[in-house]
């Protein structure tokens, strides 16, 4: 198991001039406002409202730590991190606190904050749980969608169907598949049911980056997406359910294949 497999062992910060130790560094060449950065929005899809800096706050860090932009084990310096996302300490603090709650961030009295480390031994417990509630929220949000829901979904199916995905990167394809199954969690009308999917399918992210280079396939298993969103938008909760847990069944399955 790798270093940054091993939970919470902590990773040395890398010192550099003219930059803090612990802070999130910047990557790639991504302009705009650094909280934008983030999970890449899905054209057709409704985007996260933020009622407060604690939430952008809380949805800039939790992208970063899932896509593993801020890399297992990593310190986190929450001034750094404040000056980054262009605004007070507070609402870093108020974020970093409920990050703590979702199991990505963890607090060392005397050491410090860190990312949490990635265990592949909880891909099994990880998968126990998405297996049983995945399926139920796609049935859910079939029964449940309204025609406007319906709509965007469709539209969304219609969007990645036309996606060349055999040529979008693997970090970008895990972006849309986060974005894609936020959006079956809010349509399933239920706020706790989403709660817990989003929090294990965070986890599950985590893990399925780790090994993102290696897995094959990765095209194929956003493209289930396409089929899974026009049978939520049609309304068949049994055809929904069904491509769910076999979209699950898939992800464990091939994390194994190259672990």
């Amino acid at each position: 198991m790798s270093a940054e497999a091993v939970p919470g062992a902590p990773v040395h910060p890398r010192r550099s001039a003219g930059r803090r130790t612990g802070a999130v560094r910047r990557r790639g060449t991504t302009t705009g406002r650094p909280y934008d950065r983030g999970v890449k929005s899905v054209p057709g899809i409704r985007e996260e409202r933020y009622t407060s800096l604690a939430e952008k706050a809380y949805a800039e860090i939790r992208d970063r730590l899932i896509m593993l932009e801020i890399r297992p084990n990593e310190p986190l310096d929450d001034d750094a991190l404040a000056d980054e996302l262009e605004m007070g300490k507070t609402p870093v603090r108020e974020a970093i606190k409920r990050l703590e709650g979702d199991r990505l961030i963890v607090t060392y009295p005397r050491r410090g904050t860190f990312a949490t480390g990635v265990d592949i031994t909880d891909l099994a417990h990880i998968s126990e749980v998405r297996s049983l509630l995945e399926p139920l929220a796609a049935r859910r949000a079939a029964e449940r969608a309204t025609p406007a829901e319906q709509r965007d979904l469709l539209e969304l199916a219609d969007r990645l169907q036309a996606l060349d995905l055999a040529t979008t990167s693997n970090h970008d394809l895990m972006q849309y598949d986060a974005q894609v199954h936020r959006a079956i969690y809010r349509v399933a009308g239920n706020p706790h049911l989403e709660d817990t999917l989003v929090r294990h399918h965070n986890l599950a992210i985590r893990i399925f980056c780790l090994f993102l280079d290696r897995l094959p396939d990765v095209d194929d298993h956003v493209g289930e997406h396409v089929a899974l969103l026009r049978a939520i938008a049609s309304g068949d909760g049994a055809d929904a359910a069904e491509r769910a847990a076999e979209h699950v069944r898939g992800f464990e399955v091939a994390v194994r294949s190259v672990i």
